[in-house]
């Protein structure tokens, strides 16, 4: 038997079921379904309120083919079905080097920022976004932050960065 931790088992798998933050998950979906998603997001928050768990759904959705099909259709989901959760790009989010999870609190120097953002500029290799996830992002240096401040600024297209922060 595996251990999991209850966090992960009990997370959302949808934006539905972000219990408690439907200001947030109505304007999401429509966002994902219009496809006007921003290429950066600031997720302000007191810990334990769904910061990651909501960057996590939408890097997730950006790459989902279930999204991408429904909008060649001009076709709107509901937000339960924001992620699907079921198509190749849902089922291998966690192990595709595409989606980048960086921990600032552990990492926080200018040259861990400098390593991550290396590969920024490189095309996608399985997804059709390259995401982002910075949790902690308040702990960055001062120097780390003015290395990648330029970057969120002028993107590249096929980068969306998702930035989480314990402080407003």
């Amino acid at each position: 038997m595996t251990h999991e931790a209850l966090y992960t088992r009990t997370r959302p798998r949808n934006l539905a079921q972000l219990v408690g933050q439907e200001h947030i998950s109505t304007p999401l979906t429509r966002a994902v379904n219009q496809d006007r998603l921003s290429h950066a997001y600031l997720l302000v928050g007191t810990r334990g309120t769904g910061k990651t768990s909501t960057a996590r759904l939408l890097a997730r959705a950006v790459n989902c083919d279930t999204v991408f099909n429904a909008r060649q259709e001009n076709r709107a989901l509901a937000a339960k079905e924001i992620p699907c959760g079921k198509c190749d790009a849902c089922r291998n989010f966690d192990r595709s080097p595409d989606n980048v999870e960086f921990d600032a609190a552990s990492n926080r120097s200018v040259e861990d920022i400098s390593r991550l953002l290396s590969t920024v500029y490189l095309a996608p290799m399985q997804s059709r976004v390259k995401t982002f996830i910075i949790d902690e992002v308040h702990m960055l240096s001062f120097e780390a932050v003015n290395s990648i401040l330029k970057l969120i600024e002028e993107p590249p297209d096929n980068v969306i960065f998702f930035l989480a922060t314990t402080r407003s």
